[in-house]
């Protein structure tokens, strides 16, 4: 059965809130909510706010050549109307979009014997500047938004189990193909996996942090070629009883976080992915892509997925550790034996 997962390989959390009751939320941070919807919507959102606020307007200022009595006297060149060259809805309209988007063709123009049309300009024009400013921030904000750097912070499609050191490690394996770099580039490992505790409560998709260097700072990644992380299988790590043999038959989500500045905007960036059970190869180590040319270093990345197969215990780390102990223990009561020998 293909487990159902928490994170997708492109980094999308597969995780959809259902019944909210407390949506009023939404509209108390408006800004982040305009900002969050897709493209399609956010567009729709920004024709309407500036279409909705002329069409207000011009109503408004058609509203008052009605009550003056503009619209009956304009042949009347006796007659000093609201504004100038204001003969219906249609150019009330257009004097509304001049008005509030600066643009002055000189036609049509307010006159200084029209009061409420002096009040009405300079709320107009009030109202104007701050929907610009939203509308326009909502926009800027979401083109610059470092969404799409991340596509360019790629993982490996596998997770492997192997030796480092006589110690077993899960490593996989991560890269930037821009030539600018990610600053303070950092990453963190999550086991997801469910368990019941000792009194008996379930606990679905428990989160467990997987050590890859916080106590040593290799978390902090200088990512400028593809590098490789490594979680050392220790006796603080989930996976510290798993041999191969449980890991083929164990149900469980590896997430992967990458986050760093992008450089060029210095807005910070995130990079998701995940590895399944079926997605971790014990037995296996990454194959190197870094070779030296004439005066620079030149990375393959058409085998940046690739993996070799190398001599692995199928045992635990706990049993590895073990036997390495009893290995020690033989080896160190060996040698005063052999020293009384004569």
């Amino acid at each position: 059965r293909r487990r159902q997962r928490y994170v997708e390989k492109d980094g999308k959390c597969n995780v959809q809130h259902g019944n909210v009751r407390e949506t009023y939320r939404y509209l108390t941070d408006i800004f982040t909510t305009l900002v969050d919807l897709k493209w399609r919507f956010s567009l729709l959102v920004f024709i309407l706010a500036y279409a909705v606020t002329w069409l207000f307007f011009g109503l408004i200022w058609w509203f008052i050549a009605y009550c003056r009595g503009d619209l009956e006297h304009l042949e009347d060149h006796a007659w000093t109307p609201c504004v100038n060259n204001l003969n219906g809805f249609v150019s009330a309209f257009l004097f509304s979009i001049e008005t509030e988007t600066t643009i002055g063709y000189g036609h049509r123009v307010i006159t200084d014997q029209c009061p409420e049309g002096i009040v009405l300009l300079l709320l107009q024009a009030i109202l104007g500047s701050m929907v610009n400013a939203f509308m326009v921030g909502c926009m800027f904000v979401k083109i610059s938004q470092p969404n799409k750097r991340a596509e360019t912070l790629v993982f490996s499609s596998h997770a492997v189990v192997s030796l480092r050191d006589d110690r077993l490690c899960l490593m996989f394996r991560v890269g930037d193909l821009r030539d600018s770099h990610i600053v303070e580039a950092s990453i963190r490992a999550k086991l997801i996996k469910s368990k019941q505790t000792q009194e008996g409560e379930f606990i679905p998709l428990d989160q467990t942090d997987l050590s890859v260097g916080f106590e040593t700072g290799d978390d902090r990644l200088f990512l400028v070629s593809p590098l490789i992380i490594s979680h050392e299988i220790d006796e603080r790590s989930p996976f510290w009883d798993v041999s191969r043999h449980q890991l083929e038959k164990d149900d469980f989500e590896i997430v992967v976080i990458l986050e760093g500045m992008v450089e060029a905007t210095g807005m910070t960036c995130q990079a998701r992915s995940s590895y399944l059970a079926d997605e971790v190869l014990w037995g296996h180590r990454f194959t190197p892509l870094l070779s030296l040319e004439e005066g620079f270093y030149e990375v393959d990345y058409g085998g940046f997925h690739h993996t070799v197969a190398v001599p692995t215990p199928a045992c635990s780390a706990r049993q590895l550790a073990a036997a390495a102990a009893r290995r020690q223990a033989q080896l160190y009561w060996s040698i005063p034996s052999r020293l009384d020998q004569p």
